[in-house]
């Protein structure tokens, strides 16, 4: 196993933390780890411990090493250690990697730290996410908090304590560990928020941020929330039918692609949508989600999403991947969990549901619903405490911060980074004017200010646009990957 280190006392601020001895995180893959022993819960820093896996890779150039870059994982629940020691990405293969040591974890609840677990057969008893009675919405509610009450069995302590301002200090115990005074921190998507509130915890200890695809955890309103996703769904939606219209081998060039869209997504409706190779219902639901996950990269995903949608309008096939999970087995459920402990929604009954979403179709009439519609109503009767609630952030004596958007985002839509923007006055704002999620993966014009940033300390200047990059041809792998559906997650990297 990972050597390990109680990080508690070297967070509170001994001058000379003990030197962690790293191990493989993984035979014969780059990259070594260790585990930092945290408090389970931060207001009982004496009691029980919990273990928190940090990963590392060494710079490539010491000679002109800076320090470290702590890169947080997204999700919420992903792997830091899976996406950016053991994966293949931007960070660990360019000019970051030369110049700093890359450092992640997986956070509390998640992957190798106390992952929260839960029935699998439960989770797959899933109700109607879309309650058409009052009835409906009751029983989301038992539902809910019967999953809760396993994965807490199935979790232990943790499962209460896996919120997201218990993370931030976490890292601040990560960082104590590893002798740093001050840390480069780069987060995109749910990491966007771990850096939002490191940075009003623990302003002086920041030598540089950029917050890449924002999270906005000051909205309290469940409609607003649904809305704003909504029409980022639809302005994607939107720029990747214009694509296929200019772009001669787009599958759907030549079509009307609101036209076929609209068709089949009513089609779907009153489910009469069929999977061309599997000869079952593809629900509305469905449709979405996988148009939602193919807007995240229109690099990987526009040629896919679209011969997708050209096979369930009557051409060749391209099927589902699906999996299934045995009865007895217990599956990860880290997302609802650490969500449900940092949003606090105010529904009051299936009437508030039913026009969320007529407000979210009033704005978005060819996509109609953002599938983050679950981020609220998975919170519903959650057992849980929600301990770090939603609130505008108040941060103060920080180096300039780098805020990071592109154009339309399904994932973290333009407003939240405007509100974001706006909430940190010390910022500055790089604004990519393409489509997707996590612009340091998009754009290289972003990529390169965002280099020079973490490097020299050198921000764009304010108001700066990356023009926009859309795929011209189809992805190497792309013949033998169709219909593989892109399920929507709030991973990046």
């Amino acid at each position: 196993m990972f050597s390990t280190l109680t990080g508690t006392g070297a967070a509170a601020g001994q001058p000379h933390a003990p030197a962690l001895s790293w191990s493989p995180c993984e035979e014969g893959q780059p990259g070594e780890c260790a585990t930092v022993q945290v408090p389970v819960d931060w207001n009982k820093p004496k009691g029980e411990k919990l273990g928190v896996v940090i990963g590392r890779l060494k710079a490539a150039e010491p000679e002109r090493r800076i320090g470290m870059l702590f890169v947080a994982p997204g999700g919420p629940g992903g792997s830091g250690i899976d996406a950016y020691v053991l994966g293949q990405n931007r960070i660990n293969s360019g000019e970051l990697r030369k110049r700093f040591d890359i450092v992640t974890w997986d956070q509390r609840g998640v992957g190798r730290s106390n992952e929260v677990k839960c029935s699998a057969e439960l989770l797959g008893q899933w109700p109607a996410n879309y309650p058409s009675s009052e009835q409906e919405y009751q029983d989301l509610l038992a539902y809910n908090a019967k999953l809760g009450a396993d994965c807490r069995k199935h979790t232990g302590p943790v499962f209460d304590h896996v919120d997201t301002k218990s993370a931030v200090r976490d890292l601040d115990a990560i960082r104590a560990a590893l002798g740093e005074k001050k840390i480069s921190f780069y987060g995109a998507s749910y990491g966007s928020q771990v850096g939002q509130q490191y940075a009003e915890l623990f302003p002086a200890r920041l030598r540089a941020m950029t917050i890449d695809s924002n999270m906005d955890h000051s909205l309290t309103s469940p409609g607003r929330y649904i809305a704003t996703a909504t029409e980022d769904l639809e302005g994607s939606f939107n720029a990747f039918a214009d694509w296929c219209a200019r772009t001669a081998n787009c599958p759907l060039h030549g079509q009307d692609v609101r036209a076929l869209w609209d068709g089949l997504h009513a089609k779907a409706e009153a489910g009469t949508l069929i999977d061309p190779d599997s000869g079952r219902p593809v629900s509305a639901e469905r449709l979405r989600g996988e148009l939602f996950g193919a807007m995240y990269s229109p690099s990987s995903s526009w040629y896919r999403i679209a011969t997708r949608l050209r096979s369930l309008a009557g051409g060749a096939p391209a099927p589902l991947a699906t999996t299934t999970a045995g009865e007895d087995e217990l599956m990860g459920n880290s997302y609802q969990a650490i969500w449900c402990q940092d949003w606090k929604w105010r529904v009051d009954g299936y009437r508030d549901l039913r026009a969320y979403r007529d407000q979210a179709a009033a704005v978005a009439p060819h996509t109609k619903l953002s599938p983050f519609w679950s981020d609220v109503t998975s919170c519903l009767g959650w057992p849980a405490r929600v301990n770090n609630p939603q609130h505008r952030l108040s941060i103060r004596n920080t180096p300039t911060i780098l805020i990071v958007k592109s154009a339309a985002d399904v994932a973290t839509p333009e407003a939240w980074n405007f509100a974001v923007a706006r909430q940190i006055r010390n910022s500055v704002l790089l604004s990519y004017d393409g489509i997707g999620h996590g612009q340091y993966f998009r754009s290289t014009c972003a990529q390169g200010h965002i280099d020079k940033y973490l490097i020299d300390v050198v921000t764009p200047a304010p108001h700066t646009h990356c023009a926009a990059v859309y795929p011209t041809e189809p992805p190497a792998a792309l013949d033998a990957a169709l219909g593989a559906a892109p399920r929507p997650v709030h991973v990046v990297g």
